[in-house]
């Protein structure tokens, strides 16, 4: 059985007047997240995991944030994309696990909705998604609640001939 294994990240500046958006989930917060896209940071992390598990470039390289057609994109887009690009290698996902690196607000409230909205955009089943919020201890900028960071990690097994 053939095996990848991938790892993302990304972190973006939280600000007022900006919505707060987390695996295709808002948050509902005085902050939201700055960046050309919708800055979904867990979304970022788990397409840069699932386009890295296959040596492809990252969403930066795919969809550069100096292109128009690019501003206010849809994080679910980007996700779409990287699963399209694992199932015509001929993989399917295994598991995906994360983080989210924020010091506010409290994100256990959230959890479990953004693990569902997660495997309503892939096909991967709930139980198969591990997702943890965690501080920063007060220390650097996400301490400092001016970001928000994640980091995800996927399991990609070969499932079939790669579609042409």
């Amino acid at each position: 059985m053939k095996i990848k294994v991938g790892i993302g990240y990304d972190i973006h500046r939280l600000d007022t007047g900006c919505k707060l958006i987390l695996g295709g989930v808002m948050i509902d917060f005085h902050k939201g997240l700055v960046g050309h896209s919708d800055a979904d940071v867990l979304i970022h992390a788990i397409a840069d995991a699932l386009l890295g598990a296959l040596g492809l470039p990252n969403i930066g390289q795919i969809f550069p944030d100096t292109e128009v057609w690019t501003q206010n994109l849809d994080s679910k887009k980007i996700l779409k994309y990287a699963y399209g690009m694992v199932n015509k290698m001929g993989y399917k996902i295994s598991n995906i696990d994360t983080v989210i690196i924020a010091q506010e607000p409290k994100l256990s409230p959230y959890l479990d909705k953004i693990r569902e909205s997660i495997a309503s955009m892939l096909p991967v089943d709930v139980k198969d998604i591990g997702l943890k919020a965690t501080t920063h201890e007060g220390f650097g900028p996400i301490g400092s609640g001016e970001a928000i960071a994640s980091i995800a990690n996927t399991i990609l097994i070969f499932d079939k001939e790669p579609k042409p």
